[in-house]
């Protein structure tokens, strides 16, 4: 015995296959980048601000010693010498309102500008 597709289990399929569609045309990485920069506080105390759009790298030195870099359009921690280093692990980011920290330092790093995608409404 042998199954055969239906008219509607292709309908499905299709269905299927045009919100994978939709769903990945919603988090292309061509989205991110309206960043205009990065903000580094240490302490809670705005340091310096950098511009997404190109490349260097600053050191914060306080308790411990952190190098952030921007390459490519997106920021990283890319040296640290605090325990665990986790900071350095977290990889790089490039879309508004993410962040990376540096708990040990009192370190964080925030992609700032201009974004119009909503994380949810209420109401």
């Amino acid at each position: 015995m042998r199954l055969q597709f239906q008219k509607g289990d292709y309908a499905a399929i299709g269905l299927v296959v045009l919100l994978a569609i939709a769903v990945a045309l919603a988090f292309l990485p061509g989205r991110m980048k309206d960043a205009a920069g990065v903000e580094i506080y240490h302490d809670g105390v705005l340091v310096k601000t950098m511009p997404l759009s190109s490349d260097g790298s600053y050191t914060v030195v306080g308790d411990y010693t952190n190098v952030i870099t921007v390459s490519g359009g997106s920021v990283s921690i890319t040296h640290s010498d605090c325990p665990g280093m986790d900071c350095v692990h977290s990889g790089s980011i490039s879309a508004v309102g993410r962040s990376l920290v540096c708990l040990p330092n009192g370190l964080e790093v925030r992609v700032i500008g201009q974004s119009d995608d909503v994380d949810f409404v209420v109401g």
